[in-house]
């Protein structure tokens, strides 16, 4: 089952995909572009994998790390499905990361990987835009890459972890003002799903709705405002985004 959270009607409501359309929990049909989408759960611990495929790793000329790359990200950065991204006016490349993001679903402590599965509640996509002007390393991305306020766009759905049988062989794909710009798929995942549940709670404790972002593929472009970049996963949805600028905001161009 596809599942989301939307703003509809002054509140905010679970909804279910109704083919096509969205059937909130009080049993109203609307359709998709009467709401405003949210992510489709509150994200809490966010992790985020850095050099987690193997094409990526390569194109970047780094060799593939020995053990996951690791970094935190707050929730200010999260925004929903058909949102607005903002693109700092002082940057020269900002770039989209199609990501499949893995969602807790229960308290994970010293999984092995053998039940890693047990644990996830469902699948679900983020554009983990990363500002390479700020970057550090990649093996160490500070708080100024990954952590901008509209930076990380996810949805628009969790579909539920029995619906994807296979989540190690999914097609990644993004579209930029509906060019295709880079396809991959999670079967290069450096660190696979249970490889990563194992290792995240090796050493502390994984709670529900904690997510895990799992990397990116290679094909990684600069964006520019006025873009519309559409980020799809084989069997969980397409994310739709736009790239805005400070203008918008009417403010100087320092956050």
């Amino acid at each position: 089952m596809k599942k989301a959270r939307v703003a509809y009607g002054g509140a905010i409501h679970e909804a279910i995909d109704w083919d096509g359309r969205l059937k909130l929990d009080d049993g109203r049909i609307i359709e998709e572009g009467k709401a405003q989408w949210l992510t489709p759960i509150e994200p809490r611990t966010v992790f985020a994998l850095g050099l987690n495929y193997a094409d990526h790793a390569a194109e970047l000329a780094f060799t593939p790390p020995s053990e996951p790359l690791v970094f935190l990200k707050g929730p200010n950065t999260f925004i929903g499905h058909q949102a607005f991204t903002r693109r700092p006016a002082d940057v020269t490349y900002m770039h989209y990361e199609c990501e499949l993001a893995v969602i807790i679903g229960e308290t994970a402590k010293n999984v092995n990987k053998e039940e890693a599965y047990n644990y996830v509640k469902g699948y679900s996509i983020a554009n983990d835009y990363a500002i390479r002007d700020y970057l550090e390393n990649y093996y160490r991305p500070n708080l100024r890459v990954k952590n901008r306020d509209t930076c990380t766009p996810m949805g628009p759905w969790i579909v539920d972890a029995e619906d994807i049988p296979d989540p190690m062989n999914l097609t990644v794909k993004t579209y930029v003002n509906g060019k295709l710009v880079q396809e991959g798929t999670t079967a290069d995942m450096i660190f696979d799903i249970p490889a990563l549940i194992s290792y995240l709670s090796s050493f502390m404790t994984l709670s529900e709705n904690d997510v895990i972002l799992t990397g990116t593929p290679k094909g990684s472009v600069d964006t520019i405002v006025g873009d519309v970049v559409v980020t799809e996963i084989e069997g969980v949805g397409r994310l739709v985004n736009t790239i805005i600028g400070d203008e918008a905001f009417s403010i100087s161009n320092q956050m």
